[in-house]
């Protein structure tokens, strides 16, 4: 890898660590009309475009997101900043998982955490993945860089400078890319786990396994008579 593309990494990490992202205290506690949400987001993830004209969110994702249930329906066409936390959550996680993955994810959090009383409540779990993942952003550059060096070290024999510095760069890029591959796979096992675990106690219970813990619990009340006389 030729000097240009070690200069390259270095100012695109530093501009990582720059980005824009939607801060917790950023969200609105007002609700919002459709074209304010698409506005508000854009504004706030501009940074995070790979091209210009590329668009962060739409009217016709938001709509989307909530015929595929993933998020809830507006109140009177207005979202609220729950709503704006569920989106920010779809956006990065369209980015890896399938609608369906994303679906399993964020039905559980927002039947229980959205615009209900259940604890903690939905601005304080955003609050908290964001200030996890500010750290993580700032291991980073340290993990990318380590990255580079190796990549750096290989094809080392080859003598056309043009041809090594490409192969160091593919080098890189399969790096990282792996990186991504195998804790994409951590991901979706963990979600296929819990799906597995959720499904199965959900799951009516047999007429034998009613049956089953109506004789443990009598196995137990009988064992707990005896310890009560014994006491005596």
């Amino acid at each position: 890898m030729n000097k240009n593309s070690q200069e390259f990494v270095d100012v695109l990490l530093k501009k990582l660590v720059k980005l824009n992202y939607i801060k917790p205290g950023d969200v609105p506690n007002i609700d919002l009309y459709m074209d304010q949400v698409t506005t508000f987001m854009d504004e706030h993830l501009s940074d995070i475009k790979r091209h210009e004209d590329d668009k962060i969110l739409t009217k016709t994702m938001i709509n989307n997101y909530t015929k595929n249930n993933l998020l809830p329906p507006p109140v009177k066409k207005k979202y609220s900043k729950e709503h704006i936390y569920v989106l920010t959550f779809i956006y990065y996680l369209k980015n890896i998982l399938s609608i369906s993955d994303i679906q399993k994810l964020l039905n559980p959090l927002t039947d229980k955490f959205f615009n209900t009383d259940g604890v903690p409540a939905l601005d304080t779990i955003y609050k908290e993945i964001y200030d996890m993942e500010k750290l993580q952003l700032e291991a980073l550059p340290q993990d990318v860089l380590g990255k580079t060096e190796l990549s750096k070290q290989a094809f080392c024999d080859v003598e056309n400078e043009e041809d090594k510095d490409f192969l160091q760069l593919f080098m890189l890029v399969c790096l990282l890319s792996f990186d991504v591959y195998m804790k994409k796979n951590i991901i979706e096992s963990l979600i296929d786990d819990y799906t597995a675990k959720k499904a199965s106690s959900d799951k009516p219970k047999t007429k034998e396994e009613i049956k089953e813990e109506k004789r443990e619990a009598k196995e137990e009340a009988k064992e707990a008579k005896r310890a009560a006389k014994q006491k005596k």
